[in-house]
């Protein structure tokens, strides 16, 4: 299935914040599907990486406890209008997505 992943910068006396959404189901393995009473099976994004122009600047190690399409905010010092953001993810399921964006 493919995952929606949005990024926006907010430029902000010399820090820019950058969120990320990605639509994902973040399951944690512990419910049951009501209809077929069976284990739903664990899905959920495992890390998230941020780069600023080609350089990783951040890394997020997610899990079971993030809640269904998260939300995800970094703040980066330096990052100029024009400049490069781009967010990857992966998953427990192989699943991965990516997105990039200018800063404005």
């Amino acid at each position: 299935m493919a995952r929606q992943t949005r990024i926006r910068t907010k430029p902000q006396e010399g820090v820019t914040e950058v969120l990320v959404l990605v639509s994902h189901p973040m399951e944690t393995g512990q419910r049951t599907d009501p209809k077929t009473k069976e284990k739903i099976p664990a899905h959920f994004i495992q890390k998230m990486t941020f780069t600023l122009n080609g350089k990783e600047i951040a890394v997020a190690d997610l899990g079971i406890a993030v809640s269904k399409d998260p939300l995800v905010a970094i703040r980066v010092k330096g990052a100029k209008p024009g400049d490069k953001v781009k967010v990857a993810w992966s998953d427990n399921q192989g699943e991965s997505g990516s997105e990039e964006t200018t800063v404005g």
